[in-house]
């Protein structure tokens, strides 16, 4: 087995046991927007972003290097900022992955409230940083109590990792921060 076909067997499995944790996540919460209130977070996988993955040799300095927005994702993001500001949901913070579909995601939904939180980036390609990667970020959104509500723009990987749902693009999962990581309660749709 060459090492390029054992990377795409360890990809599928990974996607299928992601899609079985997803369908187990999805019973847990259905609130929606009902269940964003002060103290919460709202964990949003990028916009769509067609594809999956990245190409080989992307950087992260180099948006041309990725996967970005289609025209109908940065639609999607704009989207998800108004609904905040319809609903009149205070946005305490906005931390985004270092990604640039993330930070565009963010930046179009919530103009000058990003900050990159590195902890947050994908590790897709890497599922070996998956258990340092997800401990650090139940760390930082155990410690988050507000003002407000704080709004995550990550990857598919990180939040089931986090909590066991598997986001659609464009969707949120809604957590509270608890000693030993989060709480799901609730999913609002893309």
């Amino acid at each position: 087995m060459t090492l390029t076909s054992f990377n795409s067997m360890l990809r599928r499995s990974c996607f299928a046991l992601l899609f079985l944790a997803g369908s187990q996540g999805a019973a847990v919460a259905a609130d929606g927007w009902a269940s964003v209130t002060e103290g919460t977070v709202v964990l949003f996988r990028h916009a769509l972003a067609p594809g999956g993955g990245d190409p080989p040799g992307h950087t992260l300095d180099d948006c041309s290097t990725q996967r970005n927005l289609s025209n109908e994702g940065k639609e999607q993001a704009r989207r998800m900022g108004a609904e905040f500001r319809k609903r009149r949901i205070e946005v305490g913070a906005v931390w985004s992955s270092q990604w640039c579909r993330t930070r565009d995601t963010a930046d179009l939904a919530f103009p000058g409230k990003r900050t990159d939180q590195p902890v947050f980036n994908s590790f897709f390609n890497q599922s070996d940083l998956s258990p340092e990667r997800t401990r650090a970020a139940q760390q930082l959104l155990s410690a988050w109590r507000g003002p407000g509500v704080l709004v995550v723009v990550t990857h598919q990987v990180n939040i089931a990792a986090l909590t066991d749902v598997v986001p659609s693009s464009g969707e949120g999962v809604v957590v509270k921060p608890t000693a030993n990581g989060v709480q799901v309660v609730g999913r609002i749709a893309p």
